[in-house]
């Protein structure tokens, strides 16, 4: 984990801002690694899927089936952990409230897809660049799970 207490920005605002815009909000190596690897198994989904709510990394419609790719750091993987860190940083105003607000909107979405009969599945970028093959099996379970249901 990294350690933010000592971390100054040695950065002007307009070179931090350059940085930040050219992170990626889509086609993120994790959900590359997670679409070709479905593809390669005869998954067909949608990419930044507009028509349901949160924009889904990945949706396979045919299951309605939603997949988010989250990276663990603007997601707040081990929030507990986390936020304290942040808090001795030196922009703690900034990302502490952003994150947190990233962490009520996943919430939020993940509550109106459940509403709207959708699975919703999220992994955390590291899950799938260390074992992918475990990501999908979490995806070829809902899939069975789903099949079932409509069977009955």
């Amino acid at each position: 984990m990294i350690d933010f207490t000592d971390m100054a920005d040695n950065l002007t605002k307009e070179q931090r801002h350059k940085n930040m815009s050219h992170i990626k909000s889509k086609d993120t190596s994790i959900e590359l690694k997670l679409r070709k690897e479905l593809w390669r198994r005869g998954y067909r989904y949608r990419k930044n899927y507009k028509k349901i709510p949160g924009k889904p990394d990945i949706a396979i419609t045919k299951y309605k089936i939603a997949v988010f790719c989250d990276s663990e750091f603007f997601h707040g993987k081990d929030w507990e952990v986390l936020k304290p860190r942040l808090q001795k940083g030196v922009h703690a105003e900034y990302w502490v409230p952003k994150i947190q607000r990233n962490r009520e909107r996943d919430d939020e979405v993940n509550k109106k897809l459940l509403f709207l009969g959708w699975t919703v599945i999220r992994f955390w970028g590291k899950d799938i660049m260390e074992n992918v093959d475990e990501c999908i099996r979490v995806i070829d379970e809902a899939v069975f799970d789903i099949k079932t249901f409509w069977d009955e």
